[in-house]
């Protein structure tokens, strides 16, 4: 299991940060195609009036009543997204939690699975699901920082940007999330 966890993530101002932010959960997947580790990634779908439509992330959502922990919820997003059955996976921990400007406080779930892996895409909630490898990923020529000003006020915070990969663009708090993995594994 990860043991190691770094801190939740505060990238984003403070008086942006809302105290009654929603619980989410995400699920991370390591995959092994071609010998070479990759993470499992979706671009949502597209739906009007929806700050997160056609964005790359990974699978998961907000907390339900029902969920028993947080990793429950990462569990049966990932069923229902994408169709991953829990048991298929095996989680082997956890990052810190991470802010959104949207709100939301998404812990992320590592885990491993095997590939190829049959799919069984939402098409109401996921557009694409898809692949990137983890070297790539860990590249600091692929990726850069921006800063970015919130609409209703004067503050600005700093969000990553990676390059397109195989026409998806990965930025904004899953990027955040695929950097903390990556500084994790390199045990930073």
């Amino acid at each position: 299991r990860l043991e190691k966890q770094p801190d939740p993530t505060y990238d984003i101002p403070p008086e942006l940060l809302q105290a009654n932010a929603r619980e989410a959960a995400v699920l991370v997947p390591f995959l092994r195609i071609d010998q070479a580790w990759h993470l499992l990634y979706i671009r949502r779908a597209n739906f009007e009036g929806d700050r997160h439509s056609g964005q790359v992330a990974f699978a998961g959502g907000k907390r339900e009543a029902g969920d028993k922990n947080l990793e429950s919820t990462a569990l049966r997003e990932a069923e229902e997204e994408i169709g991953i059955l829990p048991q298929d996976v095996n989680v082997l921990g956890r990052l810190n939690y991470h802010h959104t400007i949207s709100e939301f406080q998404v812990t992320p779930f590592i885990a491993e699975m095997r590939w190829p892996y049959p799919l069984s895409l939402d098409e109401v909630e996921v557009a694409r699901a898809f692949t990137m490898p983890l070297s790539w990923l860990a590249q600091k020529s692929n990726y850069r920082t921006e800063t970015r000003r919130h609409p209703d006020s004067q503050t600005s915070w700093p969000v990553i940007y990676y390059d397109h990969y195989d026409g998806e663009l990965l930025w904004g708090a899953t990027a955040r999330m695929t950097l903390s993995l990556i500084d994790v594994l390199a045990g930073s």
